[in-house]
């Protein structure tokens, strides 16, 4: 039987619908913490954005799961006088997928709809014929006569810009979209305080579902609230690249398929023990796994929280995802249900007071 069910997937749509970008995450957060007030004991906030909610509040012994809220986005860093926008990224934009795609420009007056415009196949000759798009030669097209109508629009430098591309199911078999990266994660996060309300489970310690801003521009989110939450320990779930699509060398990025279930990384943030506890775990109620390994850094908010504190244990539980940083995000449905269940199960085996002592 679906872990996911139909107020669950309802909520998944209009979750990744919503724009989140790094720095602007409110109105996503206000629907995420929306969505899991019935299953928390408390909801909070911090002066940044970041939502988190508790179960069991008062606890000595604290435990974190966590995904981040925000997807990439631009800004307007430039109004020519004929009425055109350059920009600059926010986050890890991809330049190269800009040229014709449809833009959200969000404003004080509301969304102002644009398009990164390119130059026809037409008039690319000689030293242009193979024109490629760079973040300086990229540019967002409003419809506007001049500057004064643009900013008689309500766009000026700093006004944030996301694609206007939503969610979908493509064969009855994978999610589709923008900004799956990682706001997957937030919605896998709220879906085990979910199933820990459905199941009547009490846990011998806080829990604490997180859901960080600003991790696209350094983990920021997550250095903020682990000084904040002062965990004990931090399972963060985040995505991960799936290898098996052309033009990507597995050989280099690692072994990694989509729905073959979520990846475990091998990592010197990643704390052995923690790790080797949730092979147990996957092993014991037949949880499909691979495996993954991380050069110095995991490049996610596993960093953030393991270097926290004088050092949190922690582990990363990662969604293989295909064509990261595009519209076209493609995670499969069956891994979206195995990262949620890894993590609830995981939750049912970590005592009060665990002791992680390296040996």
């Amino acid at each position: 039987m679906p872990i996911i069910n139909k107020s669950a997937e309802k909520f998944l749509f209009k979750y990744l619908n919503n724009a989140s970008p790094t720095g602007f995450e409110a109105e996503g957060q206000k629907l995420w913490i929306d969505y899991i007030k019935p299953y928390v004991d408390e909801t909070h906030l911090d002066n940044y954005g970041t939502a988190y909610g508790v179960i069991n509040p008062g606890k000595k012994f604290k435990v974190v799961i966590e995904g981040h809220a925000d997807e990439i986005s631009w800004f307007v860093n430039y109004i020519s006088d004929d009425g055109f926008l350059q920009v600059i990224r926010n986050g890890g934009s991809d330049h190269t997928i800009a040229p014709s795609k449809k833009v959200n420009i969000h404003t004080s007056k509301g969304i102002v709809k644009g398009v990164f415009g390119w130059p026809a196949i037409h008039t690319r000759k000689g030293k242009d014929a193979n024109l490629a798009p760079t973040v300086n030669n990229i540019f967002i097209d409003v419809g506007a006569k001049d500057k004064d109508e643009v900013l008689a629009m309500g766009i000026h430098v700093g006004c944030v810009i996301t694609y206007e591309d939503e969610l979908s199911i493509l064969n009855d078999r994978y999610y589709v979209g923008r900004a799956l990266d990682n706001r997957m994660g937030g919605f896998c996060v709220a879906e085990v305080a979910r199933l820990l309300k459905k199941s009547k489970k009490k846990l011998p310690y806080s829990l604490y579902i997180v859901n960080a801003v600003q991790e696209e521009i350094g983990l920021r989110g997550a250095e903020m609230i682990a000084d904040t939450i002062k965990p004990n320990v931090a399972i963060v779930t985040d995505v991960c690249h799936d290898t098996g699509t052309p033009l990507v060398n597995a050989k280099i990025q690692g072994d990694t398929k989509s729905g073959q279930g979520p990846s475990l990384t091998y990592a010197p943030a990643v704390h052995n023990k923690l790790l080797q506890q949730v092979i147990d775990v996957a092993e014991k109620n037949k949880i499909p796994f691979q495996r993954s390994a991380s050069s110095r850094s995991t490049g996610t908010d596993t960093d953030a929280f393991a270097y926290s504190n004088g050092g949190v244990p922690s582990v990363l539980i990662s969604l293989p995802l295909r064509y990261m940083h595009t519209t076209v995000e493609m995670a499969h449905k069956d891994d979206v249900e195995n990262v949620i269940k890894l993590m609830y199960e995981t939750l049912l085996t970590i005592k009060n007071n665990q002791s992680f002592k390296y040996f």
